[in-house]
């Protein structure tokens, strides 16, 4: 009987190994033992060269995500938005090429007690907006875990039907412990749809009560939503969130109290100061889940925006917003300056240390710290 030749074993150099560690530094680590898919040295080296080229074409699309934008990629925008709402640093870049491309859509900002219906609200406002042929886009903020950090992100949920209509695009942010109803990255992101070409863009608030006052820096028209039940006869007249309407609306009007509730607002509206701009806001009652009286508050807002162009208002409130921004980005800006420097250092120890033993106070010590960075320049 023939005896069967042994193999042969291979005396060419340990291929998969080094493929192994040069492929595992890539994207999404591609770990794979080539010489076992692989039978030849050429396969294997015009496999590499496709995924060069697939990696090149994954940088270009990184660098190229604002002309994409602007040439109607959604895709490039949802990659943007992530990037903004991570802050990854090359964001910054798309930004500014985007800014110049803004300021043409109408921003809507709608705030409001939890449980008052805004989203139901938002949903049905899109309906006539999308009837009228206008493109939309939704920010949705949630609240966020102090624990987890997560958000359950569940405002989308009573706008999923508009999710396939290619005319909305709907974000959902996570506030990430950032006060004020809105998330730290909201104004990117409207700017970012605003870059889209959206016609509207409404901006949801994450729903935390009284102290959701930053709306006014983002939207043209903000939209205060009450309910019946949420509170006694002082809940009504407290200050912040009323002073930022521009539109009320008492929802679930068909409960017992909302004329009550209109009633006492009402009373509040004409008790405190006149506007600067001559609006009288005015009341609206709907019962959104059946999307009665949506229309008319859309077309109030519609009147809003037709007061703010006849007169100098708008062109106050632009001014108002580009001060918003810039002080926010320049804050961020600094504060990650002053952050880098101390990390680099090694002063956190020191820091903490002199604080919590009393040798120094935070105040004096913000000052020292900002001196001598400023010494430095």
């Amino acid at each position: 009987m023939k005896k069967a030749c042994p193999t042969k074993k291979s005396t060419r150099p340990g291929i998969s190994l080094v493929w192994f560690f040069v492929l595992g530094g890539c994207p999404g680590g591609l770990f794979i033992s080539l010489n076992a898919k692989f039978k030849t040295t050429n396969k294997v080296i015009k496999f590499l060269e496709s995924y060069k080229k697939f990696c090149y074409s994954l940088s270009t699309m990184e660098a190229g995500l604002a002309k994409r934008i602007l040439e109607g990629d959604i895709r490039a925008a949802s990659r943007l938005m992530r990037d903004i709402d991570d802050r990854i640093p090359s964001a910054m870049d798309a930004l500014k090429e985007l800014y110049p491309h803004t300021g043409k859509a109408y921003i809507v900002g709608i705030t409001g007690p939890p449980g008052s219906g805004k989203s139901t609200i938002v949903d049905k406002m899109v309906d006539i907006f999308r009837k009228e042929g206008k493109t939309v886009g939704i920010v949705a903020v949630d609240p966020t875990s102090p624990f987890t950090g997560g958000a359950i992100l569940g405002d989308r949920i009573r706008m999923q039907r508009h999710a396939t209509d290619e005319g909305v695009f709907i974000r959902s942010l996570a506030t990430r412990g950032n006060l004020g109803g809105l998330s730290r990255s909201t104004q990117d992101i409207v700017n970012v749809m605003d870059a889209m070409g959206k016609d509207i863009i409404i901006v949801e608030t994450v729903g935390v009560g009284q102290d959701e006052v930053e709306i006014v820096n983002t939207a043209h028209t903000s939209i205060v939503v009450l309910v019946p039940g949420m509170g006694d006869d002082i809940q009504a007249i407290k200050a912040g969130i009323i002073e930022i309407g521009d539109l009320f609306v008492v929802n679930k009007c068909e409960r017992e109290g909302a004329e009550k509730v209109e009633r006492d607002l009402r009373m509040v509206l004409e008790m405190g100061r006149k506007r600067e701009d001559g609006w009288e806001p005015p009341i609206f009652k709907t019962e959104a889940i059946l999307g009665k009286g949506i229309f008319e508050l859309v077309y109030g807002i519609y009147r809003h925006k037709q007061v703010l162009e006849q007169g100098q208002s708008l062109e106050t409130k632009l001014r108002e917003r580009a001060k918003a921004t810039f002080l926010e980005v320049l804050k961020t800006e600094v504060m990650a300056r002053f952050i880098q420097k101390i990390e680099k250092d090694g002063g956190w120890e020191g820091i903490l240390n002199d604080l919590t033993k009393r040798r120094t106070d935070p105040y004096s010590l913000a000052e020292k710290i900002m001196a001598e960075e400023l010494k430095d320049q």
